[in-house]
């Protein structure tokens, strides 16, 4: 675990970067910087005693915010519905350029891209690695982002030999806790009795908790590079939705349904190859099912 570091975390308040925020401020001077549209969000992360502070990266503004961080951590993105390609690229690709240049004399700098750079393809049991074909996977609930993330890439690439700054550019996959994810959401339908929708069928992912999200952190830190490496960060194993719905229903006692309704033009299946990113933080350490029996526990236990 990282100690006695400076470290920018950029949207702690998000699903992935506030139990990841929580984790490394026990042993570290931790910041957060985010647009922090509603206070609540920026109130429960100070509470970590973490220094906040709130800007736009899109904007390029950091205000006084200090330019020693050891760590950086840009985990903030625009995902939204009704982003256009203009602001989508401005914020996820021109702000990371900003970010980094603000923050160039790190020891590295860890860029969370997505999946969802992958061009898609037929085959929906396909182990995507990291030289895979890009492309635009045309997401349903943000039409703009895989393009924008593609361009975030190339900046990220670009800032890291022109600044001489380490990067590592990690391409997360399902990520889940108790916090939430796609399985904490496939969960509540369960318990809720609603349908559980999904793109194909089967339809996998590689999901990855949050704990090792976590315990892996520094060690994909110390693969930063120049040029910037780039890898898949996911769990060691490839399940359907189909296979962890049926399992969510299995321990809640119900026979769970599933819809599966694919989009056209989505990747209709999303499974990461691990081979690349075990050599930096070799194996995952929380099974798919141990992991998911304990985020159905923690839901039963608060109701």
């Amino acid at each position: 675990m990282l100690s006695d570091e400076k470290i920018l975390i950029t949207g702690p308040a998000g699903q992935i970067a506030f139990p990841l925020t929580r984790y490394l401020s026990a042993d570290n001077e931790v910041w957060g910087i985010a647009r922090f549209g509603d206070p609540a969000t920026r109130a429960e992360v100070d509470a970590l005693g973490v220094t906040t502070r709130a800007c736009d990266v899109g904007d390029g503004d950091f205000g006084d915010l200090p330019d020693d961080f050891t760590y950086v951590l840009h985990l903030a993105a625009l995902m939204n519905l009704n982003a256009s390609y203009d602001e989508a690229i401005r914020v996820n690709a021109e702000g990371t350029g900003l970010l980094l240049a603000h923050c160039r004399k790190a020891k590295a700098a860890l860029v969370m891209s997505t999946h969802s750079v992958y061009n898609p393809i037929e085959d929906p049991l396909h182990v995507f690695v990291e030289t895979d074909a890009l492309g635009d996977v045309h997401a349903a609930h943000s039409p703009t982002y895989s393009v924008s993330k593609i361009a975030q890439e190339a900046v990220a690439r670009y800032c890291a030999r022109a600044l001489e700054l380490p990067v590592i550019i990690a391409r997360m996959n399902a990520s889940y806790s108790e916090r939430g994810g796609l399985p904490a959401q496939h969960l509540a339908a369960v318990l809720a009795g609603t349908p559980v929708t999904t793109r194909w069928d089967p339809c996998s992912y590689s999901p990855i908790h949050q704990d090792d999200i976590n315990g892996q952190t520094e060690a994909l830190l110390a693969a930063a590079a120049v040029p910037a490496p780039i890898v898949n960060w996911a769990g060691d194993e490839g399940v359907s939705v189909q296979e962890w719905t049926a399992y969510f229903g299995g321990l809640a006692g119900v026979d769970a349904t599933v819809n599966v309704v694919p989009v056209p033009g989505t990747l209709r299946g999303s499974i990461a190859s691990p081979v690349k990113r075990t050599g930096f933080t070799g194996p995952c350490t929380v099974s798919w099912k141990d992991g998911f029996r304990r985020i159905y526990e923690s839901a039963v236990a608060t109701g």
